[in-house]
């Protein structure tokens, strides 16, 4: 008779207590490879986002490590270390088994999500720059749930890390672990954005200035109709930003803004599989009826590679054409080989916010004194989704 509890888990989670299970089993050993997304996919018969959540959560609790090009791979399997639920973690101790001399210095990363259009290139460089200084990353993924960031800043600390390096959930609901660190002065840097009134050394993309970057490129190619696609304006302060950016530009060329053709409280994250492809028809209806019922409009700006995707949907089932008639600039997009389309986009400069978190939390270790934010530039990227503006008929 199935478990009761188990099943009345979202799929992703059942997936990975099974895949877990196996692992206990001695069904995989340690060196051995696991299927790919692709292949669970069709095993469990589930969407490659409930794949993809599994096994980061395998990652996430030290089981598996995932190599670009190559797959994902068992380090450890349960028999040798005994498996911990996170609400028992608290009552053991893991200082020994995360130091590997008394003096290893051992760094927490808590990050919402990753993909392959952002976050994965600055996880990258973040490991890449610790294996270079000598130090142990640890990382546990909260999944855009603010309760599950605070839980994880609490279990890190207990675990003994020397520092933090926390990429903030995108809900504005106060999170009072972070601020906890403030006040106790506990070493820790965020990442890819900041959270209002908590000081607390910030190293993110200078959203403005790309935002308004990208807009000036649109007007360049004679756009004078953008439409603006985003997610809930306040669930992030990048987002937040990217729109001072678009409105910045546009005073500065005075071109008058249509705010009836902005879309802000669209989004794309479902925990319930059965909700997925409900939300990206939502969407992509969204957009085509904001189009159709703005026939001016020659191009759109996605403030998320996501919603870019939707557009390009919406666009096509309405018979356009990209860019013919109309163009599409986001910010991020997938390396070109493994991109599903070559959106011209603004593209930030993960390495370098991967390698400087690393970087500034050591130095805060050190007592170091840093700014409150520290801002990177992006670049635009060239793609086939832009082209002069043209009158649609």
């Amino acid at each position: 008779m199935a478990d009761s509890s188990i099943s009345l888990k979202p799929r992703y989670e059942q997936m990975y207590l099974t895949l877990r299970d196996r692992l206990h089993s001695g069904e995989y050993t340690i060196g051995d490879k696991i299927p790919s997304e692709k292949e669970l996919m069709e095993q469990f018969e589930v969407s490659r986002i409930t794949s993809k959540k599994a096994l980061d959560m395998l990652v996430q609790d030290g089981y598996i490590v995932r190599q670009p090009g190559r797959g994902s791979f068992v380090i450890h399997n349960g028999n040798h270390i005994e498996a911990i639920e996170p609400a028992e973690a608290g009552k053991h101790d893991y200082n020994t088994r995360l130091r590997t001399a008394s003096d290893q210095i051992v760094l927490g990363l808590i990050m919402e999500d990753f993909s392959d259009s952002y976050g994965k290139e600055m996880l990258v460089e973040m490991e890449r720059t610790a294996q270079k200084m000598g130090v142990y990353l640890m990382l546990r993924l909260s999944f855009s749930q603010t309760d599950i960031e605070e839980n994880a800043i609490r279990m890190l600390r207990d675990y003994g890390v020397d520092g933090l390096i926390i990429y903030p959930t995108r809900g504005q609901i106060f999170n009072s672990e972070i601020l906890k660190l403030v006040i106790d002065r506990f070493p820790h840097v965020l990442v890819d954005r900041y959270v209002k009134g908590i000081d607390s050394t910030s190293i993110s993309t200078d959203n403005v200035a790309a935002a308004s970057f990208g807009t000036h490129y649109l007007l360049d190619q004679g756009h004078r109709h953008i439409a603006l696609l985003t997610s809930k304006v306040t669930d992030n302060v990048a987002i937040e930003e990217r729109i001072e950016g678009f409105v910045q530009a546009h005073a500065e060329r005075g071109v008058v803004l249509d705010r009836s053709s902005w879309l802000t409280d669209m989004h794309w994250n479902s925990n319930q599989e059965e909700d997925e492809q409900v939300l990206v028809q939502h969407n992509v209806d969204m957009i085509q009826q904001m189009i159709e019922a703005h026939p001016q409009i020659t191009a759109l700006f996605a403030m998320q590679y996501e919603l870019a995707l939707f557009a390009k949907e919406a666009i096509e089932h309405m018979g356009l054409h990209i860019p013919q008639d109309i163009s599409i600039i986001c910010f991020d997009s997938p390396q070109a080989s493994a991109a599903l389309y070559p959106f011209t986009h603004m593209e930030q400069d993960q390495q370098s916010l991967g390698r400087l978190a690393i970087e500034n939390v050591l130095a805060l270790i050190e007592g170091a004194t840093l700014p409150s934010k520290i801002s990177l530039q992006a670049n635009l990227v060239h793609g086939h989704s832009v082209t002069k503006a043209s009158v649609r008929l």
